[in-house]
C-alpha cells in the first residue's frame, strides 16, 4: 500500500488546458473517487498519475517518491478499465497470471497467488473458462483479479462499471467495496456517476474543467457544498436552485422568489438586505404543509417510484421538485403546498457561486 500525493499538476494540449494545478494527497489504504461531468479531466487525471499520460507541470509521488519519469510498471500501481482487456484465447487463470508470468515468477507461485485471489473473487470455479463463457460481472472480477495478484501499491479504477447493466452495476459496486475492505490497498477510482463515487469512496473529489471544485466524504458533499456546482452535482434527484432576492421580514431573513413568496432563511446565514442569491432546497427536504411558509404552485408531473412520489409543480414559473412519500393521490393540475425547514434551506451568493 501507498499514499499517492499529486503537487501543483498540469495538463495541456496544446493550448487546450485540461488539468489546472491540481494539489490532492490519497492516504495509505484510503478509497477516493474522482467524480465530474464529461470533459472535467478526471480521466486524463487518472492517466496522468498512472505514467500512461505525461504531466505538462507538477509532480505524482508515490510513497513519497516522484514518479513523473518512471513507467506504468516501475510505479508498482494496477489498472482497471471500463473495457476488460481480457485476451480471448486465454483461460481465468491465464489472464490472472499473465502479469506474473511476465514478470518471471515461477509456475508454482503463479499457481497459488492466482487460486487465492480467485478465491477471494469467487471464480475458482471458473479458472478453466475462456473470456467469452462469462457474463460481464465475471469478466469484470478476472480482470480486478489480473490487478488484484499483482499485489500493487495502488488500484486505479476507470469507469470499470460503465458497460454493465443497472443492476449488475448495483452488485459489483457492492463487490469492489467489500474487496477494498478486505485487501485495504490504496484505490482511486474515476466514475461520472455521482452515486456510485458516493457508495464507495472513503472520499470523493469534485472536478469541473480541470479544477477540484471540492474534496470531503460523501456526507460532507451533501451538507455542505461550497459552491453552486457541488450543490447540483451530489444528489438525486438534484437539488432545487432558485434565484432570489434577500429581503428582511418580521420573522427574520428570508429570501424573496420571482413570484413574490417567501423562503425564510436560518439565522446563520448572513446575508444583507437586497442581495441576489440562489435558494438550494434538496427534494427529499419538502415536506407537505399548507402554512403561512410553505411554497405553493401546481403540480406538472406526478412520477411514483413505490417508496416514495416525486411530484414537480411551479411556483410561479419555476419548476420545483419535492420527493415526498410514497402512495399518495396526487395528480397534475392540482395545487400543492410544500414547506421545508428553514436550517435546511442552502443560500448561495448569485455573484461567485459561493454558498453563504
Amino acid at each position: 500500500m501507498a499514499t499517492v500525493e499529486i503537487s501543483g499538476l498540469k495538463k495541456a494540449f496544446g493550448a487546450v488546458e485540461v488539468i489546472r494545478s491540481v494539489n490532492l494527497k490519497i492516504e495509505d489504504g484510503e478509497f477516493v473517487a474522482l467524480v465530474g461531468p464529461s470533459g472535467c479531466g478526471k480521466s486524463t487525471l487518472l492517466r496522468i498519475i498512472s505514467g500512461l499520460e505525461p504531466a505538462t507541470d507538477g509532480e505524482i509521488l508515490i510513497d513519497g517518491r516522484i514518479v513523473n519519469s518512471l513507467t506504468p510498471r516501475e510505479r508498482n500501481i494496477a489498472m482497471v478499465f471500463q473495457n476488460y482487456a481480457l485476451y480471448p484465447h486465454m483461460s481465468v487463470a491465464q489472464n490472472m497470471g499473465f502479469n506474473l508470468k511476465l514478470s518471471g515468477l515461477k509456475r508454482s507461485e503463479i499457481d497459488t497467488k492466482v487460486k487465492e485471489v480467485a478465491k477471494l473473487l469467487e471464480l475458482d470455479a471458473l479458472l478453466d473458462r475462456k473470456p467469452g463463457q462469462l457474463s460481464g460481472g465475471q469478466r469484470q472480477r478476472v480482470a480486478m483479479g489480473r490487478a488484484i495478484v499483482r499485489d500493487p501499491a495502488a488500484f486505479l479504477f476507470d469507469e470499470p462499471l460503465s458497460n454493465l447493466d443497472a443492476k449488475l452495476r448495483v452488485q459489483m459496486r457492492s463487490e469492489i467495496k467489500t474487496l477494498h475492505q478486505r485487501v485495504k490497498t490504496t484505490s482511486i477510482y474515476v466514475t461520472h456517476d455521482q452515486i456510485e463515487a458516493m457508495t464507495l469512496a472513503d472520499r470523493v473529489v469534485i472536478l469541473s474543467g480541470g479544477n477540484i471544485e471540492q474534496v470531503g466524504s460523501p456526507i460532507e458533499l451533501y451538507n455542505e457544498p461550497d459552491n453552486l456546482f457541488v450543490a447540483s452535482f451530489i444528489g438525486t434527484p438534484s437539488m432545487n436552485l432558485i434565484d432570489a432576492t434577500a429581503v428582511s421580514t418580521d420573522m427574520g431573513m428570508a429570501a424573496q422568489l420571482p413570484c413574490g413568496q417567501l423562503v425564510r432563511l436560518h439565522r446563520t446565514q448572513h446575508v444583507q438586505e437586497g442581495q441576489k442569491v440562489v435558494v438550494g432546497i434538496r427534494p427529499e427536504h419538502f415536506v407537505l404543509h399548507t402554512g403561512e411558509t410553505a411554497l405553493a404552485g401546481t403540480i406538472t408531473l406526478v412520477e411514483p417510484t413505490g417508496a416514495q412520489t416525486h411530484v414537480t409543480f411551479k411556483v410561479g414559473e419555476v419548476p420545483v421538485m419535492a420527493v415526498l412519500e410514497g402512495g399518495l393521490l396526487l395528480k397534475a393540475g392540482e395545487q400543492i403546498a410544500a414547506s421545508v425547514d428553514p436550517e435546511k434551506v442552502y443560500v448561495f451568493d448569485k455573484q461567485t457561486g459561493r454558498r453563504v
